[in-house]
């Protein structure tokens, strides 16, 4: 057994780090518990619940027995170079950083749209999937089969991430039909109470996203309003293209027209029958993001990792493409375009 322990490392836990990639970091040591001995390690900020990663570097050499997990996007060039020699892998959620990573770190996405960016970024480094979970809170008290006509709420939206268009036009567009409309923007102590008890779910991030210039790196919220039998509205960028079609499994939010969402969802409110998906076809979608799930895929995971591991040191490393090569390419394919059309052009 090469890897002793995991360590899972995060900038800190207080209020400025509270995100859903903490959230999933937090869920990433409970779960992997179950198969070595899983901590979590802040590095930025000191917590007297958890061990500081300079505390560890000081007093562990560097062949310590340890995995160590980065995920924080903006820190892992930085992260990189602190834990160089040590067995390190990043768990991928949001892409575009821009860094690029040496072909011996692993690579452990959370989606496939995550995958596939760095299955043309770095092809040559082992990359694995594992999708996020679901938290069995949303499985065990979600009401996916539980009275529609009977919740309070017609509409949620959560504030964070939500467009200006979402906010500020259809918003206050479907208040002017007469329905409730919940903004959460606070912590809610039992958020899947207040997802059971609303009828419809939207969510729209492209705008946030396209600010930060990274990507979705999963999109949770829609996955957890389908888990209460929500009807999902929600833009398809990144990841959530991964679980959301359009007809199938939610709806597209912001689609060609403001009046066309404003018919589109009053018409889900007014026959939710013809809206909403059933609840075997949830049910399936939902079963790829069971925490059960989620430890086999790790299982596998780090026991190829424990073969990969001694050989990523190697010489004999597959390199990766040539930037000069790559870049003589494109100007080939230019070219030869170029000639082509012209060639076309004169037997016109």
């Amino acid at each position: 057994m090469l890897f002793k322990t995991i360590r899972v490392l995060v900038p800190g836990i207080g209020t400025r780090f509270q995100c859903g990639g903490l959230s999933v970091a937090k869920q990433t040591v409970r779960l992997l518990a179950e198969l070595r001995p899983t901590t979590l390690v802040t590095y930025r900020e000191r917590s007297v619940k958890y061990p500081f990663a300079e505390d560890l570097l000081k007093e562990e050499f560097e062949n310590d027995n340890s995995l160590w997990i980065i995920s924080w996007g903006f820190d892992v060039p930085s992260l990189l170079k602190r834990f160089r020699g040590r067995n390190l892998i990043y768990h991928a959620h949001s892409s575009g950083y821009g860094f690029k990573l040496p072909p011996n770190v692993p690579i452990v996405a959370v989606s496939r749209n995550t995958m596939g960016y760095w299955g043309h970024h770095a092809p040559r480094n082992p990359l694995f999937l594992v999708p996020n979970a679901l938290e069995s809170q949303w499985i065990e008290k979600g009401d996916l089969n539980g009275d529609f006509e009977g919740r309070p709420i017609d509409i949620l939206v959560q504030k964070r991430k939500s467009s200006n268009y979402l906010l500020f036009e259809l918003v206050p567009a479907l208040r002017a039909k007469g329905f409730r409309v919940e903004i959460q923007s606070d912590w809610v102590e039992d958020i899947v109470h207040l997802f059971n008890t609303s009828k419809v779910f939207l969510y729209d991030s492209t705008e946030h996203w396209s600010s930060v210039g990274v990507t979705e790196g999963f999109g949770l919220p829609p996955v957890e309003a389908m888990a209460c039998g929500c009807i999902v509205f929600s833009s398809l960028n990144h990841a959530l293209s991964d679980t959301l079609t359009p007809g199938e499994i939610g709806h597209q939010i912001g689609c060609a027209s403001l009046t066309n969402d404003v018919e589109r969802i009053s018409a889900a409110l007014l026959n939710p029958a013809e809206w909403k998906p059933s609840a075997q076809k949830i049910s399936f979608a939902l079963k790829d993001f069971t925490e059960e799930l989620h430890v086999k895929r790790w299982k596998y995971v780090i026991e190829s990792l424990e073969n990969l591991f001694p050989s990523l040191n190697e010489s004999d490393l597959i390199k990766r493409h040539s930037r000069y090569r790559i870049i003589a390419r494109k100007l080939f394919s230019k070219v030869f375009i170029c000639i082509s059309r012209f060639l076309n052009s004169c037997y016109r």
